[in-house]
């Protein structure tokens, strides 16, 4: 069933149930009440990242609490993705697009990597994480990725499991077609590895080459910006080998 964009969506952290009454945050209210101007009555949607979306009723028992009550389901929980997005942090215009496109494009798991050359950093998580919610709600997903604790790229490798592939955007690599090494790869449980601007040091490539749950993709001809790498690689992925094929 397709998204309905014509109405409000809004992530709750809370059971989703028919009459299950849902109080909305300070900041929630907030957007409701005074920024949308939604008046009692007025419905939206609402979804949890576990229990499908819902069409919602706004209630107001007082001036400062808003109350939303689900009140039918409008599309069941999809089977969840299993990307995971590993990603070099950049700095902070970029590192919100690409936030906003890993989500868009499937990615279950988001977990910054900090790698020799990173130029940005993580620090805020909430603000990473507020960040995923509201592309989220913007763009129909009702699946939540979660956002992981950032990790040395060494650190990641040494406590890797190994039934689950790593492929990694190599600027280096001498080919330009990736689908040749992709339709090789016969794991389910897949990761992306997308390095900083300055791209990985010859250390990391000589480690992230060096390992049998690792497989290096070039991105074609071009040389490509690391944020517009990442979105042509999760694209290739999923169409390839991922939840688009």
């Amino acid at each position: 069933m397709r998204a309905n964009f014509r109405m409000q969506r809004l992530f709750v952290d809370a059971p989703l149930a028919a009459g299950a009454a849902v109080e909305a945050t300070a900041d929630q209210f907030n957007y409701l009440a005074n920024v949308l101007r939604m008046a009692e009555g007025a419905e939206l949607l609402v979804f949890n990242g576990r229990d499908g979306e819902w069409k919602a009723r706004l209630t107001f028992p007082s001036r400062k609490r808003i109350v939303v009550i689900p009140e039918e389901q409008t599309r069941p929980q999809p089977a969840p993705s299993d990307l995971h997005y590993l990603f070099a942090p950049l700095k902070v215009g970029r590192l919100d697009y690409l936030v906003q496109k890993a989500v868009e494009m499937g990615a279950s798991t988001l977990r910054p990597v900090m790698t020799q050359h990173v130029q940005g950093k993580i620090t805020n998580l909430d603000k990473l994480r507020a960040n995923v919610i509201e592309a989220a709600e913007q763009c129909g997903i009702l699946a939540v990725p979660e956002v992981a604790e950032p990790v040395r790229l060494f650190d990641l490798l040494d406590a890797w499991p190994s039934d689950r592939r790593i492929i990694y955007c190599d600027e280096g690599d001498a080919g330009q077609n990736p689908l040749p090494l992709l339709s090789k790869i016969g794991e389910r449980q897949l990761a992306l590895l997308v390095g900083p601007e300055g791209g990985f040091s010859e250390e990391e490539r000589a480690r992230l080459r060096s390992l049998d749950f690792v497989t290096a993709i070039p991105l074609g001809p071009r040389i490509l910006r690391a944020d517009t790498a990442a979105v042509a690689a999760m694209a290739v992925i999923q169409a390839s080998i991922g939840d688009w094929n």
